[in-house]
């Protein structure tokens, strides 16, 4: 099973950026695809963006651009850079597995306005 640990979660001001980290143990890491998702207060659990483990990344169509995903699989650790942050980005942001294993903590990202 693969444990999940992110980082790099913080109060940021609307237009900043921050780059989310997570790593993962377990030897599948280096076999699946994996995503970023994110759940906002009283809403649901969402995919924001995947990546292969041959690098193919996809994003959701609503982030125009402004989130990159990308890998490590020597690291065994997958990043999301976010840019152009805005406060409807605020939500925890979660890896994991494509499909999803079990969650780890998360990491909170708030933009303030």
């Amino acid at each position: 099973q693969v444990q999940l640990m992110e980082s790099g979660g913080d109060l940021v001001q609307a237009g900043g950026s921050l780059t989310l980290s997570c790593a993962a143990s377990g030897s599948i890491f280096s076999t699946n695809a994996m995503a970023w998702y994110r759940q906002a207060p009283g809403k649901q659990r969402e995919l924001v963006a995947a990546i292969t483990t041959g690098g193919y990344t996809r994003s959701k169509e609503f982030l125009k651009g402004r989130f990159t995903i990308s890998r490590d699989n020597a690291k065994n650790t997958v990043y999301l850079r976010m840019n152009s942050l805005k406060p409807e980005d605020t939500a925890v942001y979660y890896c994991n597995t494509i499909p999803p294993g079990g969650w780890g903590q998360g990491t909170q990202v708030t933009v303030s306005s």
